[in-house]
């Protein structure tokens, strides 16, 4: 367990998160990272670990890997959800549209798409929980602050254009500068940012998910 690190902001109390990746060399980064931002942080490398270390220590929040093998990180997002009401988060290289599909309906506060520096995925975790904490806050508990995070599409708002880039790489089999060329080119054709085109990308596996046709080209 990893405890060490720099302290936060006296105005935001030091918050447990629990990191799972069966990648260790994954795991040791965003974990060092994590400690550096001044997070108490407990890590596994299998779901079996996780739901134990997240039974002892009932973390604020949990970063799950999803593709790994015995417990997947939806089966472990399932139990926290379900059993002990910790919200999570999902860190992936899979940003197919079954996967995000599957990350919505469990509810997750975000989902970021690997690769990804801790330079990014710091400030997301700061933002998920500075509003799970305003929606406790407000008498809410931890599952239905979750909730009140917003609905899917505000949860992977808050790294759309990371989602939007990996969509695009499975859908066309592209590496990940020609995704984001492609995003690019996207938005210059239809006069809009890159910003808003990885929104509307987001916005079409929604739309996907529902039976509709998502659109893009």
């Amino acid at each position: 367990m990893h405890s060490n690190g720099p302290a936060r902001s006296p105005t935001t109390p030091k918050a447990r998160i629990l990191v799972l990746d069966d990648d260790r060399l994954v795991l040791a980064t965003v974990v060092h990272g994590l400690v550096q931002a001044g997070y108490d942080v407990i890590d596994a490398d299998n779901g079996d670990d996780a739901i134990l270390l997240a039974r002892e220590h009932r973390p604020e929040l949990a970063l799950l890997d999803i593709r790994m093998e015995g417990k997947t990180g939806f089966d472990v997002a399932e139990y926290l959800r379900d059993v002990c009401r910790i919200p999570f988060m999902f860190l992936s290289a899979f940003s197919d549209e079954a996967t995000a599909a599957k990350v919505q309906a469990l509810g997750a506060v975000a989902y970021l798409v690997k690769p990804l520096d801790v330079g990014k995925i710091v400030p997301t975790v700061d933002a998920a929980l500075q509003r799970l904490r305003s929606g406790q806050a407000a008498g809410a508990e931890p599952a239905a602050a979750a909730a009140a995070v917003g609905p899917p599409a505000a949860a992977l708002a808050l790294d759309p254009v990371a989602l939007a880039v990996g969509i695009v790489m499975h859908r066309y089999s592209l590496s990940r500068e020609g995704a984001w060329q492609r995003v690019q080119r996207l938005a210059h054709e239809q006069g809009i940012n890159a910003l808003q085109q990885a929104e509307r990308l987001v916005q079409a596996v929604e739309e996907l998910a529902r039976g509709s046709d998502p659109g893009v080209r």
